[in-house]
């Protein structure tokens, strides 16, 4: 045998990783399993069970790879020069569409409610955006856009196709579809996150309509059968639903000037457009509309939240995978004292996110308890400032284990990476999210007061955890421009001690006292790995992933 032979035939000789084999993403995952069961949806287990199979095949992360590569293309125009305006997709597309609509991620919660709805779609959610993540984000404006379409008299129109299994990507009248997508256009220009500075105008016309001038900076998911856009509406701002055809079978004027050419999130499309007098009805209370997306963006930022949460855990996972099977310096890195402490570290980060994302959702499973709904308010932005900057930090320092070969595209760590800034700054960058705590806290300080404090007093042999309590009630307490100046830690202390709270309630006590003894207790920095976690690495990275 020639020697070329010789390595052909010895793949491992190289020292080069496989990829990660085909595996059941809900199964090996303890801390989304032990989640879904504590917040109420263990009898859809079985479920859940069947997706983790189906998402974990190797063959759809390939996919997802080819569908990030080929992005889509902007076909203003057909062969005869009619305007279009159609986005095309490569074909992978359509089929993670059709396993997030088969799942009922765009709507399930709403249509078929039931207890533990919102925390089996989320787990679906935390599956699904481990293997591709573009195609989260029409589905999360669907299901968001549900409970503010199901007010209007109109609504029983639409709603058999907004709870259709099978999806539908054809450009049609709704008519002929069996399922639609919502979008979202929202920021302009010149005022970005600043709404009120939108100049985008609505104009009535008849039996209920609107004809709508304008543009949108950003124009999400371009190719969804409907769009709910903000406008001018006398003196207010209304939010406005934008069929993409009409009822007469014509298309709706919304012209697509270019598609963004973006940093991450490459398979999904996002717009900048035009409104030529595009036709649209008024939903919610006239020149209420910044207030109606408020509460549309409660439910979008949970999305952020477990988008984060899911890019976390899979980068842990190929960390993890790369280091039992890469060898430096005589052994594996895994074995290696210092890459085991900062992996430890990593995958104590990811399973204090994935149980935070799940209680969260549990808050959205019980809006008849008041204090659920004051947990949701207030954590819901701080979760999503906290748990989407970390996911920044996780992917990159994940991608740094696999040292050179997880900085090419050819693998699938820089994909992750460059995923991850983009719900930290979907619906509201970080400022704005500590700034929605401070005011969450503001319209309801005595809820956020005691529930500080019964963390604290759930927990009386915790001196850390009682300790970064009195901290946060401490800045809660100052004046206006004393909060402000606060606000990131605030946000931050918000969410480590509730992460603390849960891990300690809920996992083993090797995760939660390495928990609060590196978040809450011993300093050591941010750096992964600079913390003590590695008292608990053995547990943590059994726990994490098994062999």
């Amino acid at each position: 045998m020639h020697l070329e032979d010789m390595a052909v035939a010895s793949p491992g000789a190289d020292n080069q990783v496989p990829d990660l084999p085909d595996c059941n993403l809900y199964l090996t995952d303890h801390a989304l399993v032990e989640g879904v069961r504590r917040e109420g949806a263990g009898g859809r287990e079985s479920e859940l069970e069947a997706w983790g199979a189906r998402l974990g095949c190797a063959g759809l992360f390939r996919l997802a790879a080819e569908v990030n590569r080929q992005g889509p293309e902007l076909r203003a125009f057909d062969r005869r020069g009619a305007r279009i305006d159609v986005v095309e997709f490569h074909p992978g597309w359509s089929e993670f569409l059709s396993l997030a609509f088969a799942q009922g991620m765009h709507g399930s919660a709403w249509t078929d409610p039931g207890p533990g709805a919102q925390v089996a779609r989320a787990a679906h959610y935390l599956m699904h955006g481990q293997v591709e993540a573009g195609s989260l984000c029409p589905v999360t404006m669907t299901s968001a856009a549900i409970p503010l379409l199901a007010r209007e008299p109109w609504f029983a129109g639409i709603r058999p196709l907004l709870a259709g299994r099978r999806y539908d990507g054809r450009d049609a009248p709704l008519a002929g579809k069996h399922a639609m997508m919502i979008g979202m256009g929202m920021t302009e220009r010149q005022g970005g996150s600043d709404l009120r500075a939108n100049l985008s105008r609505a104009e009535p016309q008849s039996e209920g309509w609107f004809r709508l001038t304008g543009h949108k900076w950003f124009f999400s998911s371009p190719m969804s059968d409907a769009h709910l856009v903000l406008a001018r509406d006398g003196d207010g701002h209304s939010c406005f639903y934008m069929p993409r055809w009409l009822d007469d079978g014509r298309r709706n004027p919304v012209r697509i000037l270019r598609l963004k050419d973006k940093l991450g999130n490459r398979s999904n499309a996002s717009a900048e457009v035009e409104f030529q007098d595009a036709m649209a009805r008024r939903i919610g209370e006239p020149g209420r509309g910044i207030a109606t997306l408020v509460e549309m963006a409660s439910y979008t930022r949970l999305d952020c939240v477990l988008g984060s949460a899911a890019l976390m855990r899979q980068a842990l996972v190929q960390g993890l995978h790369h280091a039992r099977h890469r060898r430096a310096f005589g052994r594996l890195l895994i074995d290696q004292p210092l890459m085991r402490q900062v992996l430890a570290d990593l995958a104590l980060e990811s399973e204090a996110a994935t149980a935070l994302a799940l209680r969260l959702a549990g808050a959205f499973d019980r809006p008849d308890q008041p204090a659920e709904q004051a947990l949701r308010r207030l954590l819901t932005p701080a979760a999503k400032f906290w748990v989407c900057k970390r996911a920044i930090d996780v992917t990159a320092e994940c991608m740094e284990v696999w040292g050179g070969n997880g900085y090419v595209e050819d693998g699938p760590m820089a994909r992750l990476y460059r995923e991850a800034p983009v719900n930290s700054i979907w619906e509201g960058s970080g400022n704005v999210m500590c700034l929605d705590v401070l005011r969450a806290a503001r319209q309801e300080p005595q809820p956020v007061v005691q529930m500080v404090d019964g963390l604290a007093r759930a927990h009386p042999g915790e001196p850390a955890l009682r300790a970064a309590a009195g901290r946060l009630l401490a800045a809660l307490a100052l004046d206006a421009d004393g909060q402000q100046a606060m606000a990131r830690m605030i946000a931050r202390d918000l969410v480590l001690l509730v992460q603390a709270d849960l891990l300690l309630r809920h996992a083993p006590d090797a995760v939660s006292r390495a928990f609060v003894d590196s978040r809450l207790g011993a300093a050591g920095g941010d750096a992964f790995g600079a913390r003590p976690a590695a008292l608990a690495s053995d547990a943590l990275l059994r726990r994490a992933w098994p062999d």
